[in-house]
């Protein structure tokens, strides 16, 4: 989903969320990840979508591999349960002291077509890695995440000690300015909404941004980095909307 931020300081213009969307943010942010289609129904009801569109939309999931059903129960499919743990570290990064060193990774692989290219990349950048240069990778080495082990068949990995500045290297590697004042429009706009159907809509935007956040040590970070409370945020609104959006029916 598209995160507009305009002019104004403290605006966003957030499209709506489909009838896939909707269903998806739903499972993502259910643990464990299954919910009954009466449920997601139900759910679904606040964003004005009728049972009958939704249906047709768990059908058209199920399908496509998105979605497995057993007995009336929908549960996220392997490819999306790897979603889903991205989401989850998103929220709750796993991270260690720093000691100033950093990761390299360098890509060792030749011959590979753009679209392996493309998702080599994409794998590098899920993993909060940014490109120095063609084929080579840094980030501060303070996250405790796992290192995926076939990415050792095209990728060789360093520990490195730059002569550049921390921050500096931090601030050209990264778009950190950028981040933080989409975070900040993002805290303004979840405080301002009130109806659930528009803070839901707003909290898919913040969990989709907090993917692109690099998680940096403290020390790196521009003063005021809303990194903090904007995971905080939605904390505080996931569980009471998860309540008012698939609670008891009255």
């Amino acid at each position: 989903m598209r995160i507009n931020v305009s002019a104004q300081p403290g605006e966003v213009d957030l499209p709506p969320l489909s009838a896939r969307s909707v269903v998806l943010s739903l499972l993502l942010g259910a643990h464990p990840p299954e919910l009954a289609a009466k449920d997601l129904v139900r759910g679904v009801e606040p964003f004005g979508v009728g049972g009958s569109t939704v249906r047709a939309a768990l059908s058209r999931m199920v399908a496509a591999g998105d979605l497995r059903r057993t007995d009336g129960v929908y549960r996220l499919s392997d490819r999306l349960l790897e979603r889903q743990r991205r989401q989850d570290d998103a929220v709750h990064p796993h991270t260690r002291a720093w000691d100033g060193d950093w990761e390299m990774p360098v890509i060792t692989a030749t011959g590979r077509g753009p679209a392996d290219r493309a998702e080599l990349r994409a794998r590098l950048t899920a993993l909060r890695l940014a490109e120095l240069r063609e084929g080579v990778w840094l980030r501060p080495a303070n996250l405790g995440r796992p290192w995926p082990a076939d990415l050792d068949e095209v990728v060789q990995r360093f520990t490195a000690r730059p002569d550049t500045p921390a921050r500096e290297l931090a601030e050209s590697l990264w778009p950190l300015g950028a981040w933080a004042r989409t975070a900040r429009a993002l805290l303004a706009h979840v405080e301002r909404t009130r109806r659930p159907a528009d803070r839901f809509t707003a909290l898919a935007a913040v969990v989709r941004h907090l993917l692109a956040d690099p998680v940096l040590p403290a020390g790196l970070l521009p003063g005021d980095w809303p990194g903090v409370a904007l995971r905080a945020l939605y904390e505080q609104h996931r569980r009471e909307l998860s309540a008012a959006v698939l609670g008891p029916a009255p």
